[in-house]
Parts: C-alpha cells; structure tokens; sequence
C-alpha cells in the first residue's frame, strides 16, 4: 500500500486530539475527465478559495468502498463503478487537533442520481468543474495559498500526479 505522509506546518501543533478516517475519489466520466470541487467561503479555517476532490469521513460500521459510494452520491450526484485503491495520505490538522487518514480511489461515473449535500457543505461547496487530469494538476499548482489551501495541496497534488500514471495504464 502506497502510503503518504505530511505535517502540518500551517497552524501551531497543540497535540492530536482524534483521527478521521476518510475516503476520496479521483473520479472519471466517460470524456475522461474528472470532477474536482470548488471550496469558496469562511470558517474554523479561515478563508477558503480552492479545488478539493470529493469524498468524506467513514461511519461507524461502515466500510471504505460504501463510504466512497455514499460521498460520490451525495457530492457529485452519480453512481460509481470500477474502484480501484491509489494510495493512503496520513495528514493533519493541528487546528482543530486532528490526523486525517485518506484513502484516496480511481473510480469512474456509472449514472447520474441526485446530489444531496449536507448543510455545512452548502455554505463551503461552490460547485463542481469536470476537467482533464492535467488541468487538475495545473489549479493545483496555481493555487493561491493560504494556510488551509497549502495543506490541501499538499494532500492531494501527489495523488493526482499518481491518478495521471494509472489513467494511462488503464486506457
């Protein structure tokens, strides 16, 4: 298992409090591109103007592959199919005192259902963009920073690198 690990070097380290088990998707449509979400808005973070790849926490009694299927849903509003792992990110935010433990998945859209974001997500969730995987990379790379973007990036610009090299051995 291809496993990652960044500090957060961001925010002041008071200690790690709780884990967050999590799941994410690099997810494809039949153009071959794949779906990024764009955060805008304030919170515990602080302002936020950034791409981020949908997924979520992991419920009690729920597995990762049920929980990247649940997330999928209610984020970009489809049904997925061909899952497969990428890698494992172990990140933090020492912000709120919390390690994140990502499991991040290339998956593809199967049919459209309905998105249904949770009321938080409302206020942070500006839309979706579907581009090609270089694109991805490219808002990444350009993304201006600021404390909670940095670690962002920093999660996840890898996996797309990582996403580019197994898209092409699918084809």
């Amino acid at each position: 298992m291809k496993t990652f690990r960044f500090i957060d070097d961001q925010f002041e380290n008071k200690g790690i409090t709780h884990t967050r088990k999590v799941v994410r998707a690099i997810l494809l449509n039949n153009k071959n591109e794949i779906t990024l979400i764009k955060i805008h808005g304030h919170d515990t973070f602080g302002f936020r103007d950034y791409y981020e790849t949908p997924g979520g926490g992991i419920k009690s009694k729920e597995n990762r592959h049920a929980t990247l299927r649940r997330e999928i849903e209610e984020e970009v509003g489809v049904s997925i199919k061909n899952i497969s792992f990428l890698a494992r990110v172990i990140d933090y935010y020492n912000l709120i005192q919390r390690e994140n433990d990502n499991y991040f998945y290339l998956c593809y859209v199967d049919q459209m259902t309905h998105q249904h974001l949770e009321e938080y997500e409302t206020h942070l969730f500006e839309g979706l963009v579907w581009v090609s995987i270089d694109e991805a990379i490219k808002l990444y790379e350009n993304t201006k920073i600021t404390p909670i973007s940095k670690l962002v990036v920093q999660r996840e610009l890898p996996i797309l690198y990582l996403a580019k090299e197994n898209i092409k051995n699918v084809r």
